[in-house]
């Protein structure tokens, strides 16, 4: 790797936890990933990291953390940076790629590896009733 080349296990995306449940945020930038983190962290998560995540490796899990240079500050689009509490890191359960809209009203199950850890994939959904599902799905199971 050359000088200033990023690290293998930064990826571009934001992360919360819920109950100890890391929700993985991915996409380009303008996707929504911090506006997705925003409302996560109104129905009670915390930040992780927002834009830049560091994931890695441990106790047979995918695990998230933040840059130090980043932790504890989340940008509200049109608003600013704001502060908020963090959570120092979390084991990753599931990612949503905001770059990538699901079309499908049942959409068959996806999954996406970092690290080699395999983990459930979500698709953007433009309703209002996406954030409150996402929860709903760290919470429990899918069921279809």
């Amino acid at each position: 790797m050359g000088a200033g080349a990023p690290s293998p296990n930064l990826v571009h995306a934001s992360c919360v936890s819920f109950e100890g449940r890391g929700i993985l945020i991915t996409g380009p930038s303008g996707s929504g990933k911090s506006a997705l983190a925003l409302h996560l962290m109104a129905f009670g998560a915390q930040l992780v990291a927002d834009d830049q995540t560091q994931l890695f490796s441990a106790q047979g899990c995918l695990w998230a953390r933040c840059p130090k240079a980043i932790r504890g500050m989340i940008e509200a689009r049109f608003v600013g940076l704001l502060a908020a509490d963090v959570q120092d890191q979390t084991r990753v359960c599931i990612a949503v790629d905001m770059g990538h809209t699901e079309t499908e009203r049942l959409p068959a199950m996806k999954t996406i590896s970092y690290l080699g850890h395999p983990i459930p994939l979500l698709h953007k959904v433009e309703h209002a009733h996406f954030p409150a599902a996402v929860l709903q799905y760290v919470k429990g199971e899918r069921l279809a």
